[in-house]
């Protein structure tokens, strides 16, 4: 087995301290002779390390079949030393393909105890928002204007081992190596797509709110809420999604949302029907202790869909529980709406959580 170890420049793209500290944070990459960890084998384990003020790299080379076992070895035994493993797919690929061929070893190591950071995995939930055609590290790059070419694929380089098994010739275990090291050296070009989880997950505060209208094709003027929160968050390229009733921006730091407002009649359902009379006349609910004085020609029995008062007014939709009163168009409408009142957002915690919502319903994510 051949160890190789060297300092290396990393780019900072990104607030790793959000992750951990520097010296709790492991990055690795393996290369292997195929997908399945019972049928391939393991040649490289490449890792990227912080220490004394500067990033390191250490590469794991298994030189021969017998190698394999030690490589894992010495990676184990370093892994003991971090808590946070950084990686791309490695929660479906790597780590698995780790513990099969230790078990093919009778090693007894697993990941227990370890924070595990997968790339792929926090950005996945985003591919449709971000319009990434795929989830694999190139369109992630292009999605990042990160132009980065490799020079050989992982097929390409199962053959150039096998040859380098049989040669030994330096110049393959060299481009081996450095194909490793430049897929480590690449992985900080997509560390800022974590901004974008980050952003939509971590702290907001509202920092303007103002009402507008906008005309529609027929030239009348539909309602509208402008809201822009902050985040300490900033994210590299901006975007735009829209669902229904709600419009998202996000450029930099900045998250904003176009909301139309309803302006117009909306009921208000009693959750305890069987307490009420429905009058029809009215069409409205009225409690069994008012409506008993009412001729029963006049009134029947609520039902759940009758059971309501309606009220007129402008609103503000809530897709998830914030405010009450919530009002419905109908009954089993998702879509509940509460009086609009500029206060309503006052609070920075009910802010926050109207912003929340907001994103859930844009993405289809909403708890509603």
């Amino acid at each position: 087995m051949i160890r190789i170890e060297h300092p290396i420049e990393f780019q900072d793209t990104y607030d790793l301290t959000r992750i951990g500290s520097l010296d709790e944070l492991l990055f690795f990459d393996i290369e292997t002779t195929g997908f399945s960890g019972d049928t391939s084998s393991l040649y490289l384990i490449g890792c990227t390390w912080h220490r004394d003020g500067r990033w390191n790299m250490t590469q794991y080379f298994a030189d021969g079949p017998e190698a394999e076992r030690q490589a894992l070895t010495e990676f184990f035994e370093m892994l003991k030393r971090y808590r946070v493993l950084i990686h791309f797919n490695g929660d479906g690929f790597d780590i698995p393909y780790l513990l099969k061929r230790c078990a093919h070893h009778k090693l007894n190591y697993s990941f227990d105890g370890l924070v595990s950071l997968d790339i792929y995995k926090k950005i996945r939930p985003l591919k449709k928002l971000l319009g990434l055609d795929s989830l694999k590290q190139k369109a992630i790059e292009r999605f990042l204007g990160v132009d980065r070419t490799d020079v050989f694929s992982g097929g390409e380089l199962i053959e150039v081992y096998k040859e380098y098994l049989r040669s030994r010739d330096d110049r393959l275990f060299h481009l081996l190596i450095l194909h490793n090291e430049d897929d480590l050296k690449g992985m900080p070009c997509i560390l800022p797509i974590l901004n974008y989880p980050d952003l939509l997950e971590g702290p907001l505060s509202l920092a303007g709110h103002s009402r507008a209208s906008l005309r529609d094709i027929f030239g009348r003027e539909a309602p509208m809420l402008d809201l822009c929160f902050e985040s300490p968050c900033s994210v590299p390229v901006g975007f735009e999604a829209e669902n229904g009733l709600v419009n998202m921006s996000l450029e930099k730091n900045l998250l904003k949302f176009r909301i139309e407002l309803y302006e117009g009649e909306l009921k208000f359902f009693y959750p305890n029907y069987k307490d009420y009379f429905y009058l029809p006349l009215e069409d409205t609910a009225v409690h069994k202790s008012v409506g008993e004085f009412v001729d029963k020609s006049a009134r029947v029995r609520a039902t759940a869909k009758t059971c309501y008062t309606r009220k007129n007014g402008l609103f503000v939709p809530q897709f998830e529980p914030l405010w009450e009163p919530a009002l419905k168009r109908e009954l089993k409408d998702p879509v509940s709406f509460t009086e609009y009142r500029r206060e309503l957002l006052e609070q920075p915690e009910t802010a926050q959580q109207y912003g929340r919502q907001l994103m859930r319903y844009v993405t289809g994510k909403s708890r509603g």
